[in-house]
């Protein structure tokens, strides 16, 4: 398992409890709801698909989750962000992520890519509304 592969696989494993949606190969209607990590292959996750929860074994490197880019932020959720950490003048960047267990937890509820995922090509960019 690639090195990249175990960032993407620790990131959805903290996502778990906040309903991320994934794509697998060319199928992107899931929400992951369980994950196994191994340094085998495949790995196994499970979904709900249609209301139906399932497992299935899959390659990591054909799992993508739909993350929102910390840019996509509305004013109302940077007023909550702004809160955790008390800013006051500047909208934040990837770079101003600290680490903060409350923060983290906050970002992951809201589906923002922190990481940079999307920038490497390991998630894709949520549409508009997905997790409305």
């Amino acid at each position: 398992m690639t090195q990249e592969e175990k960032e993407l696989l620790i990131d959805l494993s903290e996502r778990l409890l906040f309903g991320v949606k994934i794509k697998i190969g060319e199928h992107s209607d899931y929400k992951l709801i369980g994950i196994v990590i191994t340094d085998e292959h495949p790995i196994k996750v499970e979904v709900i698909e249609n209301g139906i929860p399932y497992k299935i074994e899959v390659s990591p490197d054909i799992i993508k989750p739909y993350l929102r880019p910390i840019s996509s932020m509305t004013d109302e959720e940077y007023k909550e962000y702004s809160k955790l950490w008390d800013l006051q003048d500047e909208f934040p960047t990837d770079a101003d992520i600290r680490f903060k267990t409350d923060v983290f937890n906050w970002l992951n509820a809201h589906h923002f890519d922190f990481r940079g995922l999307i920038e490497k090509g390991l998630a894709l960019e949520a549409p508009k509304g997905m997790y409305d």
